[in-house]
């Protein structure tokens, strides 16, 4: 804190005003969160997902076939939050996609977020049959997610096969810390909190990098 307030003092004297002097303190702050940490969201992120769903639409109306270019529209559009566009991107795909794993996600999550309970957990469960560790285990937190508040029990379960195909995703493990504080069992969510923080001192160098984030967050949630 003295460190920032020293800064801060700073910069008003060189600016010559305490305004622009935050406004410079606030720019810093970002770009070091961005440039080593990640917690606060990027500005650039949301334009070029944009620009790359522009261009995808472009690429599949010049080649309607192209089953590769609609299935990562797909994921831009889930991203983007615009579930029902996925939907009907992912739906005549189905025959093309039938062994992909992450396809099946995708559609069941589409099909959660609509409303759609029932059929987008079993197509949820059809991508987890082709493929446990698909996409490191997140499809079984989205399941615990979805019957956190109506069905507690089956939740846990889902916490449990999550867990014994040992993720090494800290994301995963800091969504599973949340889930459990939603369920009020707040040992069990400083626990998921402690085995992320652990997996996340066991990877690759190039591992931490993308993970810091939600190790940040891990820790946070360990306090």
């Amino acid at each position: 804190m003295f460190k920032f307030t020293f800064l801060f003092l700073w910069l008003s004297w060189l600016l010559g005003n305490p305004i622009v002097a935050i406004i410079v303190l606030v720019i810093l702050l970002y770009a070091l969160d961005r440039r080593f940490v990640g917690l606060s969201p990027s500005l650039w992120k949301p334009l070029k997902r944009r620009s790359r769903i522009s261009k995808l639409r472009q690429q599949i109306e010049a080649t309607p076939s192209d089953v590769s270019s609609k299935q990562e529209l797909a994921r831009l559009l889930i991203e983007a939050k615009k579930t029902n566009e996925a939907q009907r991107v992912l739906e005549p795909l189905q025959n093309a996609l039938s062994d992909s794993a992450e396809y099946w996600d995708d559609l069941g999550t589409c099909y959660l977020t609509a409303g759609r309970a029932e059929e987008g957990e079993s197509l949820i469960l059809r991508a987890l049959g082709l493929n446990p560790k698909v996409k490191y285990g997140a499809p079984y937190l989205r399941l615990a997610a979805a019957h956190s508040k109506r069905n507690p029990e089956k939740a846990l379960s889902y916490l449990r096969e999550f867990q014994d195909i040992h993720s090494s995703s800290c994301e995963a493990y800091d969504r599973l810390s949340s889930i459990y504080k939603d369920l009020g069992r707040s040992e069990d969510a400083k626990r998921a909190a402690e085995e992320g923080l652990r997996l996340y001192k066991a990877l690759p160098k190039y591992r931490k990098r993308s993970e810091r984030k939600w190790a940040v967050r891990l820790l946070l949630k360990k306090t």
